[in-house]
């Protein structure tokens, strides 16, 4: 696996290099995926956070440049998020997670290269990922994370929970994350169910 060399603001922000995101891309648009929400992976999303009790769940397509969340399931407050840190006497106001990222946000381009689940129980733990925007900018602190691949191999995006307070996901959480992107994978290739 090859990192990309650190960006320039000051943080530990690497990305890996992502050689199938050409393929990726191609294979997103020709199943019509990764380009507008969709209402059954919302749906999905929303069954994903009720049954992890996370305020954020995602279905995750990841471009060349992009991410796009074709499924969304976010904190109820309708414009933000407002938290408080441990310790801290006042309430943060934290934006709310859209549709899109850039690929050097978040953790799912990660999974995606590595082609397995990734858990983080406390994203300030690990350097590589404490550094990234979506921990600072929207105040997330735990993350949990499967690849969607197909039956071709082709990893084509992820299915994830995160939260705004460390978790200890556990084995438990992992089987779950991967089970449910296993059930969702066979849904999107057409001749493996449908959508």
């Amino acid at each position: 696996m090859i990192y990309d060399p650190p960006r320039p603001a000051g943080r530990l922000l690497l990305t890996p290099e992502d050689s199938d995101a050409p393929a990726r891309t191609r294979r997103l648009h020709g199943l019509g995926l990764g380009e507008r929400p969709e209402p059954a992976l919302d749906a999905f999303a929303d069954r994903l956070a009720e049954l992890v009790g996370a305020p954020y769940a995602m279905v995750n397509f990841i471009g060349e440049e992009r991410q796009f969340f074709a499924g969304l399931h976010v904190p109820g407050d309708a414009d933000t998020v407002r938290r408080r840190d441990a310790g801290a006497d006042s309430e943060e106001v934290k934006p709310r997670v859209g549709r899109r990222l850039p690929r050097d946000h978040g953790f799912c381009p990660h999974v995606v290269v590595r082609r397995k689940a990734l858990v983080l129980e406390d994203v300030r733990d690990y350097p590589r990922f404490a550094g990234n925007p979506i921990v600072d900018e929207f105040g997330i602190r735990s993350y949990l994370g499967a690849p969607l691949i197909d039956t071709a191999g082709m990893a084509l995006g992820t299915v994830c929970v995160a939260d705004f307070e460390p978790r200890p996901w556990g084995r438990a959480g992992l089987e779950t994350i991967k089970a449910m992107a296993a059930e969702l994978v066979g849904q999107l290739v057409p001749g493996e169910g449908t959508l």
